[in-house]
């Protein structure tokens, strides 16, 4: 019998190498949108708004952004634009507010984007893989042209608008050596797919025991953590949850037990300290799994070390090679649990109020 569950998710993390190239090789025709707005330092602010997905997205852009370009970023859920934009941003400054939605139709995206519009000290721009939304219509765009997707779940199109936002970050603030880093990630993207589904199917299939899936990062990777947390509590419904590396140790550890995954995206820049906190977690009883650029000697006692190269590579540039893994993790775990990717319970592609 064929399968039927999964049918759209899985190609469409599968797919993901090709959106990054495709939004590498998009990029290089919106130039002038890049320099009005990302490249644009005569804003003293730039705030990047999403919902849900596209708000961890949104996190990991402000981090990048404020590391690349030496400028002042934030990243919030859209609601809080448009229903507390008072406690959001003070007065007297001048905004720049990308809006982030894979479809361009999120309602919250929108209205936040309306309710500043017109106000003298804010200018609007946005991300998308629509470029037929109306978002599209509302405020100039980039767009990622292969990251449009047809099941509820985003994959493919969080890789792609990461990695373009931050591309053009780079390109904003002519940092040659971070563009040429990105393209190192594309060229290494195809092989970290390929090596992350099966790296996962084995992992869900061999470990049936795990219940409670904990995920960890931190600087530009705490966004990635909160989307790896989201990718599987949407597929799967299974118990999970995100944090800062360090932050867990201060009370939430007491949930790990045996059972629980506790799932680490390793950064370089603070490797020795989340190392150890990986090393206590595995001695309360979980079943460690760590995403790094390279195993190297100290990721010996993990239960599973999966590593994507370009250890040469920043945390923000390897960022995109992360997904994969933690995606595909979702996946096997909601086939697992006899639910199907494609529709994940009380969800739907589009949210709107």
């Amino acid at each position: 019998m064929a399968q039927t569950q999964g049918v759209l998710t899985y190609p469409e993390i599968g797919g993901q190498s090709d959106a990054l190239a495709a939004a590498w090789k998009q990029l290089e025709t919106q130039q002038e949108w890049i320099s009005q707005f990302i490249g644009n330092s005569s804003f003293d602010e730039v705030i990047f708004i999403g919902s849900g997905t596209s708000y961890y997205l949104a996190q990991t852009a402000a981090s990048t952004f404020r590391k690349w370009t030496g400028r002042s970023g934030a990243a919030y859920p859209s609601s809080e634009i448009f229903l507390f934009r008072e406690q959001a941003v003070p007065p007297g400054k001048r905004v720049l507010l990308v809006g982030i939605s894979r479809s361009g139709e999120s309602t919250e995206v929108i209205l936040a984007l309306e309710s500043v519009k017109d106000l003298p000290d804010w200018t609007i721009c946005s991300i998308t893989c629509d470029e037929e939304s109306t978002m599209a219509k509302l405020a100039p765009y980039l767009l990622s042209p292969l990251g449009k997707e047809k099941s509820t779940v985003m994959t493919k199109s969080f890789s792609s608008m990461t990695f373009m936002l931050q591309a053009a970050m780079a390109r904003a603030a002519g940092k040659t050596e971070q563009l040429k880093e990105l393209q190192e990630a594309v060229e290494l993207s195809a092989d970290v797919v390929s090596k992350a589904d099966e790296t996962a199917k084995e992992l869900i299939s061999g470990h049936p025991e795990l219940n409670k899936f904990i995920y960890l990062g931190m600087g530009s990777y705490y966004g990635l953590a909160q989307e790896a947390c989201l990718k599987i509590k949407e597929m799967s419904c299974v118990w999970t949850e995100s944090f800062g590396t360090m932050e867990f140790r201060h009370g939430p550890k007491s949930v790990v037990e045996p059972g629980t995954m506790v799932c680490l995206l390793l950064s370089e820049t603070a490797r020795d300290y989340e190392i150890k906190v990986a090393q206590e977690m595995k001695e309360y009883g979980a079943h460690v799994v760590i995403i790094t650029a390279d195993k190297g000697g100290d990721t010996g006692f993990a239960d599973l070390v999966f590593d994507t190269g370009g250890r040469a590579l920043s945390d923000e540039a390897r960022a995109v090679l992360y997904m994969p893994l933690v995606q595909y993790i979702g996946y096997y775990t909601a086939l697992r649990e006899g639910r199907n990717p494609d529709s994940p319970r009380n969800l739907t592609q589009v949210v709107k109020i």
